[in-house]
């Protein structure tokens, strides 16, 4: 129960009805206010003439004295008619002189006369307020008019249309239709909006409510729940927004999973490419150890070279995943300075001539734009070449090419590393820059660390440039990149 409680759905239902609640009592009281004001502007204009009518019947003054006696006669006829009203007479100054009150309870001695001009210029079709000499703090509607005798005036008769007795009854009856009406039409009214509002309430958390089943499916191990989007909005936001939040972890534990993966298999040919030159080490050693001085110099020799090329081998592999594991881990920053991309290309065919010799191969340079510079860093971009060409020799066969060629391609020099002979089937070109993939069928039986085009991709990565390769089987293998010529 304390859960359905808290939901949204509730929360808003009941911040919903707060708010109708204050919406009411504000209608209420705005509408009380209304019908008083509008009752007393009512009142005034129908009543505005009352005072001018009793000058027709009476003289107030008489020889510059206030004429009490004809004063009050008809002061009295007036009340008797109308006893809601009161009668006072002022001076020109606004003094009351005489007047006629139910239970004599006039407070005031003096009217203030700027309501009473104001109603005298608006001739009595606009609701003013005057002083209510019952009352200092009170204003009330009147009727009002100057009394002039023989063409000067003597002062004003000031006539309050609403007694106290009238007032008190009005508030009483006021009180009881206020309540009449907020127990029968508000009432009716606000359970009305209030189911209503329950229900638009209902509608519109819909797809909130789907939002949070989908979170929840999500949370208890459905990592393929997500939320169907059937209209636009905020919600529909938040839903698109969870949808890509759940695609984006799901990718990410795909990627954890091969990451995991990768890892396993890390291991596994570190654990095998280093137990082989070790084994190779360890068992010439121990024959040596074992055959001391009974070997002949040949064999001992040949031996050593053994252990030696084995060691030569492991070193070279630790020392790659060394590197690969920097590279890859971006702690490496290339240090970019101009340099000529030329000259790295002849120092790298006059350092593996000697190689490509012993294979009988031939091992060719084609430059262009042989003076232009690249920026870019010129110790991991030699590494580069080194490993490609390393690559094409081991794999090319005797009596084939091998070729290093520059040539521009608008702002970029372009390298391409090209040789003939057995090229790399279609299906292995995405892999052939996975850590130790190798194509053992077409190495022929040469040894290689696995590490070498996975560390060419890296650093050209963070040259921000793209190794790419074309081949056909049986004929040519081609790899290419691209570096910015320097300006």
């Amino acid at each position: 129960m304390p859960q359905v409680k808290n939901t949204l759905f509730w929360k808003i239902s009941l911040a919903f009805l707060l708010v109708l609640l204050l919406i009411g009592l504000a209608y209420v009281y705005v509408t009380a206010f209304t019908a008083q004001k509008y009752y007393a502007e009512t009142t005034q204009r129908l009543n505005a003439t009352v005072a001018e009518h009793m000058l027709h019947e009476v003289t107030p003054f008489k020889d510059g004295e206030v004429n009490e006696e004809a004063l009050h006669k008809i002061m009295h006829s007036m009340m008797a008619v109308n006893p809601s009203i009161e009668v006072y007479l002022l001076d020109n100054d606004g003094e009351i002189l005489s007047y006629v009150v139910l239970d004599k309870k006039v407070k005031l001695t003096y009217v203030s006369l700027d309501p009473v001009q104001a109603f005298l210029a608006s001739g009595g079709q606009e609701l003013i307020l005057g002083d209510d000499p019952r009352d200092p703090k009170a204003t009330t509607v009147f009727s009002a008019t100057p009394v002039e005798v023989d063409g000067v005036q003597q002062g004003y008769v000031y006539i309050v249309l609403e007694s106290e007795q009238f007032e008190n009854i009005a508030e009483a009856v006021g009180s009881s239709y206020l309540l009449r009406l907020g127990t029968r039409f508000f009432m009716l009214s606000l359970l009305a909006a209030f189911a209503v509002g329950l229900g638009l309430i209902w509608l519109l958390t819909r797809n909130l409510r789907s939002i949070i089943q989908a979170v929840r499916q999500f949370e208890d191990g459905n990592l393929d729940a997500r939320v169907p989007i059937t209209s636009t909005g905020e919600l529909a936001n938040l839903a698109h927004t969870f949808n890509g939040m759940a695609d984006t972890i799901l990718q990410n534990i795909q990627e954890l999973k091969q990451v995991d993966e990768l890892r396993r298999e890390l291991i596994a040919n570190i654990s095998h490419d280093l137990r082989t030159p070790l084994s190779v080490i360890h068992g010439y050693v121990e024959t040596l150890i074992m055959k001391q001085g009974k070997l002949s110099k040949e064999d001992e020799e040949k031996y050593l070279n053994i252990i030696l090329n084995s060691s030569e081998h492991l070193t070279k592999l630790v020392a790659d995943l060394f590197e690969l594991s920097k590279l890859e881990a971006r702690q490496v920053n290339p240090e970019m300075k101009p340099f000529q991309l030329s000259e790295l290309l002849q120092n790298m065919e006059a350092r593996y001539a000697m190689l490509a010799q012993e294979k009988q191969l031939k091992l060719t340079t084609h430059i262009e734009a042989s003076q232009t510079m690249v920026y870019a860093d010129v110790r991991m971009i030699e590494r580069v070449l080194q490993n490609l060409v390393e690559n094409a020799i081991k794999y090319t066969p005797e009596q084939q090419d091998v070729s290093l060629e520059l040539a521009q391609k608008g702002d970029h020099l372009e390298v391409r590393i090209r040789n003939t002979g057995v090229g790399i089937p279609e299906e292995d070109i995405p892999r052939i820059f996975d850590r130790y993939y190798k194509m053992e069928k077409h190495a022929n039986g040469k040894k290689g660390t696995g590490l070498g085009l996975a560390i060419v991709k890296n650093i050209l990565d963070l040259h921000q440039s793209l190794i790419r390769v074309t081949s056909k089987v049986g004929e040519y293998t081609t790899f290419s990149f691209q570096l910015p010529v320097y300006s």
